[in-house]
C-alpha cells in the first residue's frame, strides 16, 4: 500500500474510532483544497477532541489532543484545548502550563491571553497563592489590549477586579470602567456586567434587577443570559421571575440539557411536582459532563437533598449531601443542611 493510501486508511479508521463520519471528513477536504493529507488529519483529531470535551470526556480529549502536538507541536488551538482539559480536572498547574503554550505559540491571541488568566486564578483558588493571583488582572488585561472587544474578558477583569482584594489588584473603579465599554459592544452584556457590579461593589439588588429585567426585554439569541437572570432571581427567591427566565431560555434552544436543572430548581422553590423535580436532575446528572461553566453536579446532588428532604426522606436526602459534598467539600450550606440532619436522628 502506497504512503498517501496508507495515511487515508489510518485516517478513516481514526474518525471510525472517534465517532466522526468519514462523509463529513471527505466534505472538509473539499472545502479546504489546499491543506495536505497531514493537515486534514490534524484538523479531524481537533474536531473529534472538542467532541470528546463536550461529552466531558476530558481524559479521552487529552489522548486525542497530544497525538496533534506531536504531529505539530506550534498548534496554539491544541495546546488552548489542553488547557481547558485540564482546567476541568482540576489540574490547574496543568492548565496554567498548556495554557502558557498557547498563549508562547500566539502571543497575540485574545481568547488564549484571557484563558491563561482564568487559569492562573483556578491555581491561584486552589493554592491559595497571592504571587499567582497577582498574574490574573494582568492576563486578562493584556487580552483586552489584543482585542477591545472581547467582552468575555472585559467581564472577566470586572468580576476579578469586584471579587479581589486590593493587594492583588481588586479595585470597584477599574471593575466600573469596563462597564461602558462593555454595553457599546453588547447591549445585552452590557445590562449583565452592570447588574453584577450593583450586586458586588453596590450591594443594592434592586438595582441589579432592573438590570437583570432589561436582559430580558431584550430576548437575547442565546441561552447564557437567561441563565445568569434565572441564578439571580433564584438568589431573590422570585420563583415565577426566575421560571419566565428559563422559558425564555428554552424558546432560544428547547434542547439544552440545563433546562432540565433550572426547571427542577423551579418545581422544588414551589414545592410543586416533586417527582418531575426528581427525574429533572437525575436526568441531568446522568447525561451532562460536570464542567466549570454549567451547573454543577454537586449542585443537582443538593437540590435532590433539598427535594427529598421536602419529601420527608432525611436518609435520601443525607445521601445525596454527602455526594454533593465529596464532589465539592466547600459547599457551607450543604454541610449545614447535613449538619442538621445528622442532629436530627441523633
Amino acid at each position: 500500500m502506497k504512503p498517501a493510501a496508507c495515511r487515508t486508511a489510518l485516517l478513516f479508521l481514526t474518525l471510525i474510532l472517534l465517532h466522526i463520519d468519514p462523509v463529513a471528513s471527505e466534505t472538509r477536504a473539499a472545502a479546504f483544497p489546499r491543506l495536505t493529507g497531514a493537515e486534514l488529519d490534524v484538523a479531524a483529531l481537533m474536531e473529534a477532541a472538542q467532541h470528546q470535551f463536550g461529552t466531558g470526556n476530558y481524559t479521552a480529549a487529552i489522548s486525542t489532543l497530544q497525538s496533534v502536538v506531536s504531529q505539530s507541536p506550534s498548534n496554539g488551538a491544541a495546546f488552548y484545548w489542553l488547557s481547558r482539559c485540564y482546567y476541568e480536572m482540576h489540574d490547574f498547574d496543568g492548565a496554567v502550563a498548556q495554557a502558557e503554550k498557547s498563549v508562547g505559540i500566539e502571543p497575540k491571541n485574545s481568547v488564549y491571553l484571557d484563558w491563561l488568566g482564568r487559569a492562573y486564578g483556578g491555581k491561584a483558588d486552589h493554592d491559595r497563592s497571592f504571587f499567582v493571583a497577582r498574574k490574573v488582572k494582568k492576563q486578562f488585561e493584556a487580552a483586552i489590549q489584543a482585542d477591545p472587544t472581547n467582552v468575555t474578558a472585559r467581564k472577566d477583569l470586572e468580576q476579578y477586579c469586584l471579587e479581589a482584594p486590593s493587594i492583588v489588584g481588586g479595585s470597584t473603579d477599574e471593575a466600573h470602567a469596563q462597564l461602558d465599554p462593555i454595553a457599546a459592544i453588547d447591549a445585552v452584556e452590557g445590562h449583565l456586567a452592570r447588574a453584577m457590579f450593583d450586586l458586588e461593589a453596590l450591594k443594592k439588588p434592586e438595582l441589579a434587577e432592573a438590570e437583570y429585567r432589561q436582559v430580558l426585554a431584550g430576548k437575547p439569541q442565546k441561552p447564557e443570559p437567561y441563565f445568569e437572570v434565572a441564578s439571580f432571581f433564584q438568589n431573590q427567591n422570585k420563583i415565577a421571575d426566575m421560571k419566565a427566565a428559563v422559558e425564555g431560555a428554552a424558546e432560544v434552544k428547547p434542547n439544552d440539557p440545563r433546562l432540565e436543572f433550572y426547571r427542577a430548581v423551579v418545581l422544588i422553590l414551589s414545592n410543586a411536582d416533586l417527582p418531575r423535580a426528581e427525574q429533572y436532575l437525575k436526568s441531568y446528572l446522568a447525561s451532562t459532563p460536570d464542567r466549570s461553566d454549567w451547573p454543577s453536579h454537586a449542585g443537582a446532588r443538593d437540590w435532590l437533598g433539598r427535594l427529598y428532604e421536602a419529601e420527608g426522606k432525611p436518609g435520601e436526602a443525607a445521601e445525596q449531601y454527602r455526594a454533593a459534598l465529596q464532589l465539592d467539600p466547600g459547599r457551607k450550606d450543604t454541610k449545614a443542611r447535613l449538619a442538621k440532619l445528622d442532629k436530627r436522628s441523633q
